[in-house]
């Protein structure tokens, strides 16, 4: 089915889960149609404890690599397609046993998988096109710019630190297999530019304080401080904190190497911290927090800490929404669309980051949702940017939506309105 699914460019969703196999820290496994170079593929995604890898494969590996996963380590195979699902189960005696619902063989679904084939091949050109400018512009070719204008990026490819962390060679020019981790780096300190103008922040001569939890390998990280630092002549201290004690390390080495001031990487997660960098003994404020690799109500708990420290600009790129997903009803009018799986985690992601949004509104922020150049560890591309208001709004018409948009889908819990109620006497976020 997946492989005729790739081969007839039609759009899905595979999850593999109850995971039987040897390695302990592998939950499930996610897989989607991804346009590489005109040619359909698996794009499957290994979701662990920590982190996440992907691998792309062509449709007769990934027929091989499915086939081999079901016959070891996986006991359940969910397949969504806009006008079908299947679900494969094995028992422990090996016995296999599919259910199908739907035929996923009429003109929508068709044609829904191609207009996704489309738009990622789409995107996949417009990279390659912008990878050429850049690799251009890196090596002097003049062949390449007859035909592209140069693009003006925030970040220049002489910095020290995008040599170190491998996105450009020993000649100061740009690794090609890092053309989208460019791409995203630039892409990020513009959004950034903006929230920090618009914030206030600009203005400010004292130093500023940015915590930026779930830094990974330091990408982001790096290019921040340093455009802060170099670029804008602004004093700025930076936490990288990353759960992965071998990142921290790595991060520390090339910070330590190059001299870099003002930037330190330390191990943890977002869950156990209480407010912002270790400044002199004491605890600085945050002024700007990021969370871009948080996964479901950690998410809520980054929020949560950005509004309870006062931060001035809180940029979030959510992972995975999993908390709303089994308190969700179908109300009567949905029903015939919410039958179908896919809809179901899409539902689901629209509400949460809608309340989110809702609620950092009602906390005295301006918000905004919309797409970003998705992470390397995962397929999500959406950012959830808030800027803080000189003037906070009036929360009550805010919190009345947010109510009525639980009592609209059954909802009991959701984890940043808890949170932001424990910090008020009155049980409001703000």
């Amino acid at each position: 089915m997946v492989t005729d699914a790739l081969r007839g460019r039609q759009a899905f969703r595979l999850v593999l889960a109850d995971h039987r196999g040897p390695d302990r820290e592998l939950l499930r496994m996610e897989g989607r149609p991804v346009d590489i170079r005109g040619e359909t593929m698996l794009a499957l995604v290994s979701r662990y404890r920590t982190r996440d890898t992907t691998e792309n494969l062509p449709p007769d590996q990934a027929r091989a690599r499915l086939q081999a996963l079901l016959a070891g380590d996986f006991r359940r195979a969910h397949l969504m397609r806009d006008a079908a699902e299947a679900q494969l189960s094995i028992s422990k005696r090996g016995k296999a046993l599919l259910r199908t619902r739907g035929s996923g063989r009429g003109p929508e679904g068709v044609r829904a998988g191609h207009e996704q084939a489309g738009h990622e091949r789409r995107d996949h050109e417009q990279g390659n096109r912008e990878q050429a400018v850049d690799e251009a512009a890196a090596t002097g070719d003049g062949t390449a710019r007859a035909h592209n204008r140069t693009k003006a990026r925030p970040i220049a490819l002489d910095r020290p630190y995008l040599r170190a962390l491998g996105v450009t060679d020993h000649a100061g020019r740009l690794v090609p297999a890092m053309a989208r981790k460019w791409k995203q780096i630039n892409r990020f300190v513009e959004v950034f530019d903006g929230a920090w103008r618009a914030s206030g922040l600009s203005r400010r001569t004292d130093e500023l304080h940015i915590a930026d939890f779930g830094a990974g390998k330091g990408y982001l990280t790096f290019a921040l401080h340093d455009w802060l630092r170099s670029a804008m002549r602004v004093r700025a201290r930076m936490t990288g904190v990353e759960i992965r004690p071998e990142l921290v390390a790595a991060g520390n080495r090339v910070v330590a190497d190059l001299g870099i001031e003002g930037l330190e990487f330390r191990q943890g997660e977002i869950g156990r911290h209480e407010s912002g960098p270790d400044v002199g003994g004491r605890h600085a404020p945050i002024d700007v927090l990021i969370a871009l690799h948080a996964c479901d109500t950690a998410t809520d708990e980054a929020m949560h800490l950005g509004v309870r420290s006062g931060a001035s600009i809180i940029m979030c790129a959510p992972c995975c929404h999993k908390q709303l997903r089994p308190q969700l009803l179908s109300p009567h009018p949905l029903r015939p669309i919410l039958r179908h799986g896919i809809h179901l985690g899409q539902e689901a992601e629209m509400i949460t980051d809608g309340l989110r949004a809702l609620l950092l509104e009602a906390s005295g922020y301006d918000t905004q949702v919309f797409e970003f150049i998705s992470l390397e560890h995962t397929s999500k591309n959406k950012m959830i940017l808030a800027v803080k208001r000189s003037v906070p709004r009036n929360a009550t018409p805010l919190l009345a939506q947010v109510r009525e948009l639980k009592a609209f889908y059954g909802i009991r819990e959701q984890r940043l309105e808890s949170l932001l109620q424990t910090d008020a006497p009155d049980g409001a976020p703000s």
